[in-house]
């Protein structure tokens, strides 16, 4: 999955980048904080990992 893609999503339920580092920290009120790599490609592994984890599938 492309990285842009995942962010969009993470957007659209409301998470904001807090900060920017090796990886990329997404946080949203209530919810615990998400790393996301700062690679083109995530692996889909990861990318359907991040998007259980926010509540999003």
């Amino acid at each position: 999955m492309k990285r842009r893609d995942l962010i969009k999503k993470l957007e659209a339920a409301g998470y904001k980048m807090e900060r920017n580092g090796d990886h990329t920290i997404y946080e949203k009120e209530g919810c615990r904080p998400l790393q996301v790599p700062n690679h083109r490609e995530i692996n889909d592994n990861t990318a359907k990992a991040i998007l259980k984890v926010a509540g999003l599938k």
